[in-house]
């Protein structure tokens, strides 16, 4: 899967955790840049990844991602194991 599929796809994840049909993300996005990304929204966002590209993250996995750059690069390597 190339890293645009996988920006494709969590687009949508983003748009329904975070109730935003608008919203497009970036490699540099953050939780500072998307109005209510807080702790809740962010386990909901990463329960949805999990679900959506059919992987699990383990709690070192999460806390390591800065952005969402990262983010797409930890999914490419699960799918690649």
């Amino acid at each position: 899967m190339t890293a645009d599929a996988i920006k494709h796809q969590l687009t949508d994840i983003f748009r329904d955790v975070f109730n935003d049909p608008t919203l497009e993300i970036t490699d540099e996005m953050t939780a500072d840049d998307v109005d209510g990304w807080d702790s809740l929204t962010h386990i909901n966002m990463i329960l949805g990844v999990e679900q959506g590209f059919g992987i699990r993250f383990s709690i070192k996995d999460v806390r390591a991602m800065r952005n969402v750059g990262e983010l797409v690069q930890a999914i490419a390597k699960k799918r690649a194991n």
